[in-house]
């Protein structure tokens, strides 16, 4: 019996420290300040043109 009322206090106690784990992980997320979306990369705009008149490779 005093087994399985180990075994018992054992699952408590994780499932009580994963829980105080988690809503601590939460806490600590959401006191951190909000962090800029910046692209690390940009690529420049293509030029626009009017149609080609070449013909492109699918044609033919």
């Amino acid at each position: 019996m005093s087994r399985l009322l180990a075994a018992l206090l054992t699952c408590v106690a994780a499932a009580a420290l994963a829980t105080g784990a988690a809503f601590g992980i939460v806490a600590a997320l959401d006191a951190a300040p909000e962090q800029q979306n910046v692209p690390l990369v940009t690529f420049p705009d293509p030029p626009t043109q009017g149609p080609s008149s070449t013909p492109g490779p699918g044609a033919g």
